[in-house]
C-alpha cells in the first residue's frame, strides 16, 4: 500500500518551491509507504506529484513512483493493487498496445491502460482498490479516481488558489495554502453519524472523492474545469439485477459464490511480501480464511486480539476455527491499559473526528499482524452483502410492525409518549416481575416516541441509525446538509426494506466507516489490508440474490454460511454474534474519567465555542450517575474534543 499527494497551482509555473513543498506533503504519508519516497514536477503547468510506496508487488526500483508512461506524456501516482493486472497485461500485449515493460508492477500496467484506453476504459477493466491521480501532460489535465466501494481512500479541495489532493488529510495539512478552516456543517453530519460522510470532510472546501468516481481537472480553459462522472455506480448495480436476478438453485447459488471468492482471492493472495489474514471467528473472516487455507499448501497466517473482559472476547472463538483449518494462528490477549494507551493517538491516525470505537480493537489486531506480515486479508464487506447487521433483523421487524398502523394513529401514539411521566412509569414499575420492567424508560421513551413518528422507512432508518436526533441544535452556527438519507428522488426503488438498509450502508456506513477504519489503522502501521468479499463481481452477484438467499429463518448470511459450512461444521460456527468493541461505557466512569472530564469542561466547551455545553453537561452526569448509559454519544464529543486539542497544538 501507498500514500499519494500532490498539488497544482493555478498561477502555474510554481518554480522550485514546487519540490520542497511536495516533498513535505508526503513526508506526512511515510507511515503509509515507509519503502521510498518519489516526486515529480511539471514546472510549466505547475503541477507536483509525489508518492510513499509500501512495496508489494515488484520490490525492484522498477515499481517506483511517480510513473512515467512510455510516451511521457503520462505520470501517475497510484495507491492500492490492481488483482487482475496480469489480465491487463496480456490484454495490451494481445491488442498490440504493450509498450516495453521496465518491470512487472500493476502500476505500469495501469499507466500502459491509460495510454492506450483511456481513463474510464480502464477503470472499469481494473479489478482492485485504489486512488490515483494521473497527469496529462499534453492534454494538461489531472485525473483523480477511487476504487469501486472506496476501499481507498482520496480527499482533495482548493485552497488559496491551490488544487490540492492526497490520501490523508495530513498531506493537505502540510500545504502553506492550506487554511484549515473547521465546517460547523460537517460537524453536525459527525454527531448524526460518527463519522463525516463523503462528500465532506471537517475542513471548508476540502471533499472526499465518492467511491466509482472519477474526477478531470482541466488546466486548458485558463480557468481550471472540474468535472466528476461515475464509472460505477452501486445503483446502476442494483437496477440492473433486478432485470437479470439469479434463477438458479441453492445448489447453484453456493457454487457460483464460492467460485466468485475463489477468484476473488486467486488475484488478492498475490503478493512478494508476507502475506496473512484477520481472523475473528465470525462468518465473514472465517470464510476468507478458509477459502484462503484451501488454495495454499502451507498454513495460513491468521491474527487475533482477545480481551480479558468476556463480553468482549472472541479470541476463544477464532482459536477453534484457526485450529479447526490449519492455520499458523498467533492471537495476543490486551489489557485495559493496552487498549486505553492508544486512544490518545487516534486523532493524529484518523486526521478527522471518527468516533467508531472499535477502531481500538482494529488498531490493536492490526500492530500484532504486522509483526509478522506486510499484507492481511479481512472479512469487512459481509454485513452489508448478506444481511448480517443485528440493526437489520431489529429495524425490519419494528418497521413491518409501525407500517400497518396508520401514520395520523402512530402520530397521536407518539405525542402520547412524550407527555406520559417517565419518571414515574419507571418507580411504577419496581413493583412489576422483572421480566415486564423497562431499564431507564424515561430516557428511552422519547426515542421510542420519535422511532413511532417517523413517516416512511427511509426516515426510520436514518433514525435508527443515528446518534444525535438533531445536531444542529448541538453545533453553534451550524446547518445540517442534505445527504443520501434525503435525496428520496435520486435513490434506487428498493420495495424490500431490508435490500433499502444493506443499500444505505453499502453507500454510506462501509466506506465513510468500516473502509476508513480499516485503511486508517492498517496504514497506521504500514500493514497493506485487502478485502475480498468488495471485489465487484461478488457485490454484483450479491445483489442478484432473491433475498431468501441471503436471509432465512431469522438468520441472515445464509448463502456464506452454506460456503463456509464446506469448510468448517456448523457446531463450530453457530453462535451469537459479537461486536468488535471495547467497554467504554465503563471505561468513563473509570480509568478515562479524567480525561474526558477535562475534554468536556464547561468553560472549555464554552471557550471553543463549537458546541453548546448544557447538553453535554447533562450527559455526562447521567452516564457518571448511572442514570442512563450516554457513552455512544459522548464518545462522539470526545473524539471531537481530542481531535480539536490536537489540530490547535
Amino acid at each position: 500500500m501507498c500514500g499519494i499527494a500532490g498539488f497544482i497551482d493555478s498561477r502555474q509555473g510554481g518554480g522550485p518551491a514546487l519540490d520542497s513543498i511536495v516533498s513535505g506533503m508526503i513526508a506526512a504519508l511515510h507511515h503509509r509507504g515507509p519503502d521510498s519516497h518519489g516526486v515529480w514536477v511539471d514546472r510549466e503547468s505547475g503541477v507536483a506529484l509525489a508518492h510513499s510506496r509500501l512495496a508489494i508487488i515488484d520490490l525492484t526500483p522498477a515499481g517506483h513512483q511517480p510513473m512515467r508512461s512510455a510516451s511521457g506524456r503520462l505520470a501517475l501516482v497510484f495507491n492500492g493493487e490492481i488483482y487482475n493486472f496480469q489480465e491487463l497485461r496480456q490484454a495490451l500485449e494481445n491488442e498490440g498496445n504493450a509498450p516495453h515493460w521496465r518491470g512487472r508492477s500493476d502500476t505500469e500496467v495501469l499507466l500502459a491502460g491509460f495510454e492506450a484506453w483511456g481513463v474510464e476504459r480502464t477503470l472499469q477493466a481494473a479489478v482492485g482498490m485504489f486512488a490515483l491521480a494521473l497527469w496529462d501532460q499534453r492534454r494538461k489535465v489531472l485525473v483523480l479516481a477511487r476504487d469501486r466501494m472506496g476501499e481507498k481512500p482520496l480527499y482533495y479541495g482548493w485552497q488559496q488558489g491551490f488544487f490540492l489532493f492526497g490520501s490523508e488529510l495530513k498531506a493537505l495539512r502540510a500545504h502553506p495554502a492550506f487554511n484549515g478552516e473547521v465546517s460547523r456543517d460537517a460537524l453536525t453530519l459527525y454527531l448524526r453519524h460518527g463519522y463525516i460522510p463523503a462528500p465532506c470532510s471537517i475542513y471548508q472546501g476540502i471533499c472526499k472523492l465518492a467511491p466509482g468516481h472519477f474526477l478531470c481537472l482541466s488546466l486548458n480553459a485558463g480557468n481550471p474545469q472540474e468535472v466528476i462522472k461515475p464509472y460505477w455506480q452501486l445503483g446502476d448495480v442494483i437496477e440492473k439485477a433486478r432485470h437479470n436476478p439469479f434463477a438458479g438453485d441453492e445448489n447453484e447459488a453456493v457454487q457460483e459464490l464460492e467460485r466468485l471468492l475463489d477468484q476473488s482471492l486467486q488475484g488478492q493472495m498475490v503478493a512478494d511480501v508476507p502475506l496473512g489474514a484477520f481472523l475473528s471467528g465470525g462468518y465473514d473472516s472465517s470464510t476468507v480464511v478458509a477459502l484462503m487455507q484451501a488454495r495454499s499448501t502451507r498454513p495460513v497466517k491468521t491474527f487475533t486480539i482477545g480481551f480479558h473482559e468476556k463480553r468482549y472476547n472472541e479470541a476463544e472463538h477464532a482459536k477453534t476455527v484457526a485450529r479447526h483449518l490449519g492455520t499458523e494462528h498467533t492471537e495476543l490477549y490486551v489489557t485495559p491499559e493496552d487498549a486505553m494507551k492508544v486512544i490518545p493517538r487516534l486523532p493524529l491516525m484518523w486526521d478527522e473526528p471518527f468516533s467508531d470505537s472499535s477502531q481500538v480493537p482494529t488498531f490493536l489486531v492490526s500492530e500484532l499482524t504486522r509483526r509478522h506480515v506486510t499484507v492481511s486479508l479481512s472479512g469487512d464487506g459481509g454485513d452489508e452483502l448478506f444481511f448480517g447487521y443485528r440493526r437489520y433483523f431489529n429495524g425490519w421487524r419494528i418497521w413491518r410492525v409501525l407500517r400497518r398502523v396508520p401514520y395520523p394513529v402512530r402520530r397521536v401514539m407518539a405525542l402520547a409518549m412524550e407527555k406520559l411521566p417517565g419518571r414515574s412509569l419507571e418507580n411504577g414499575m419496581r413493583f412489576l416481575p422483572k421480566r415486564f420492567q423497562v431499564p431507564q424508560l424515561a430516557y428511552r421513551l422519547p426515542n421510542l416516541a420519535e422511532i413511532v413518528s417517523q413517516r416512511s422507512g427511509a426516515s426510520f432508518y436514518r433514525r435508527l441509525v443515528s446518534h444525535a436526533k438533531d445536531p444542529a441544535a448541538l453545533v453553534l452556527g451550524g446547518s445540517e446538509p442534505e445527504t443520501i438519507f434525503d435525496c428520496h428522488g435520486k435513490m434506487v426503488d428498493l420495495p424490500d426494506f431490508r435490500e433499502y438498509m444493506m443499500y444505505m450502508d453499502a453507500i454510506s456506513y462501509l466506506p465513510d466507516d468500516i473502509l476508513v477504519k480499516v485503511d486508517r489503522a492498517t496504514m497506521a502501521v504500514s500493514l497493506e489490508a485487502r478485502v475480498p468479499l468488495l471485489d465487484h463481481r461478488i457485490v454484483e452477484f450479491a445483489w442478484r440474490l432473491p433475498m431468501r438467499f441471503r436471509y432465512r429463518n431469522g438468520h441472515g448470511k445464509w448463502l456464506l454460511r452454506q460456503v463456509l459450512y464446506r469448510y468448517v461444521p456448523r457446531e463450530i460456527m453457530d453462535r451469537p454474534k459479537m461486536g468488535f468493541g471495547v467497554p467504554i461505557r465503563h471505561w468513563l466512569r473509570g480509568p478515562l474519567r479524567d480525561w474526558a472530564e477535562a475534554l468536556l469542561d464547561e468553560n472549555r466547551l464554552r471557550r471553543e465555542g463549537f458546541f453548546h455545553p448544557e447538553p453535554i453537561r447533562k450527559m455526562w452526569r447521567e452516564h457518571l450517575e448511572g442514570r442512563f448509559p450516554w457513552h455512544y454519544y459522548l464518545w462522539d464529543f470526545l473524539m471531537f474534543q481530542a481531535w480539536l486539542e490536537k489540530e490547535n497544538r
